[in-house]
């Protein structure tokens, strides 16, 4: 007999997939705070699921390094240092600058007609338009994740680059909502976006590429910043 762990809903995930996609959501999300202890027993009561499925979903957070074990089947959401985080945008700058230079040498007038579009739509986001969002702002977030739909759509003939992103993006998406609260700076972060989806739209690498570099700098100070004003 298959195991709750291993058992697929009709949706194809299982109880541990679920149990995990829950918990990676809620930690990038800051809803699960860095610090917060994670138990069996809590979690599998929270999620609905027994303990099976949670004990394989804390095994593949800790794989993906948003959680550490503190103790037997307890764990605490991983803390986000400074020092990873300048180490993460090391390796952000060189992946995301090549990928911006790559698509907008290669894509098409279908895909650059995309990026115009975003381009249009992030010039629109001012401190208006996110006072109208919610307060997680969740629209604006939306709106990053189209962007980067569209760039790994363009990336597909480049499946290693695309992986290499792909398994950085989820804790570069945890320490960006340190500045969720920042309206000044994702306006900012919006027009940087406008700037590198504009060049890739016009099919200028090297005005991508530096495009991306600068917006990379500007997060990682203002991410630095919020570090530190945190007690």
């Amino acid at each position: 007999m298959a195991t709750e762990a291993a058992v697929t809903t009709p949706g194809g995930l299982t109880s541990a997939d679920r149990a995990f996609e829950s918990l990676r959501t809620q930690i990038i999300n800051g809803e699960l705070a860095p610090g917060a202890p994670l138990t069996e027993v809590e979690q599998a009561t929270r999620l609905g699921v027994s303990r099976t499925p949670v004990r394989e979903a804390f095994g593949r957070l800790i794989a993906a390094g948003l959680a550490t074990e503190r103790g037997p089947r307890t764990l605490h959401v991983s803390h986000i240092a400074p020092d990873d985080v300048s180490a993460l945008f090391d390796l952000r700058r060189a992946l995301d600058e090549q990928a911006a230079r790559l698509v907008a040498q290669r894509a098409d007038d279908s895909a650059r007609a995309r990026f115009r579009e975003l381009a249009e739509r992030f010039g629109a986001v001012d401190a208006t338009a996110l006072a109208a969002d919610d307060p997680q702002r969740q629209g604006y977030y939306a709106l990053v994740a189209e962007f980067d739909g569209a760039l790994d759509d363009s990336l597909a003939t480049t499946p290693y680059l695309a992986a290499a992103i792909a398994s950085t993006r989820v804790h570069l998406a945890r320490v960006r909502r340190l500045a969720r609260d920042d309206d000044a700076r994702l306006a900012a972060s919006a027009a940087e976006h406008a700037a590198i989806a504009r060049a890739i739209a016009d099919g200028d690498p090297e005005r991508a590429a530096a495009a991306t570099r600068l917006h990379l700098h500007e997060a990682l100070t203002s991410i630095h910043r919020h570090l530190k004003e945190k007690p």
